[in-house]
């Protein structure tokens, strides 16, 4: 299975946080699974550090390194099918998100249940 993982989800793996759970904890770390994490969440979470917003442990950029997630970059593409849907979720970078694994045929691996108001592609963690 392919998926991608919401910004939360990242940082409780990463951060082996006990928010995450036995299911998510499974599928992440199924090595038949490709996971993939969006250069979207590594900005939300650069973004919110320097605002003071979200405190990281020192070592996060080791941490992240040591896994082998797969990087998904930003296209041009994406962007405009965000901007086509209805606003049942206003969180710019979650929109992103969800709109990358729709059109790149991945699970969006999050807790947000305001994510599977567009479509089967989310899977909720919980």
């Amino acid at each position: 299975m392919r998926l991608l993982l919401d910004t939360h989800i990242l940082l409780w793996w990463v951060g082996n946080d006990p928010s995450l759970t036995a299911l998510a904890r499974g599928l992440i770390g199924d090595p038949e699974d490709t996971i993939f994490v969006n250069a979207v969440s590594l900005w939300e979470i650069w973004l919110k550090h320097s605002l003071g917003k979200l405190r990281l442990p020192s070592n996060f950029e080791e941490r992240l390194a040591r896994e082998s997630f797969e990087s998904l970059p930003l296209v041009a593409a994406h962007t405009r099918e965000v901007a086509l849907w209805p606003w049942h979720h206003r969180d710019p970078f979650d929109r992103m998100l969800i709109a990358q694994a729709r059109a790149s045929h991945m699970k969006f691996l999050t807790t947000d249940q305001v994510a599977a108001a567009y479509g089967d592609m989310a899977l909720l963690s919980r």
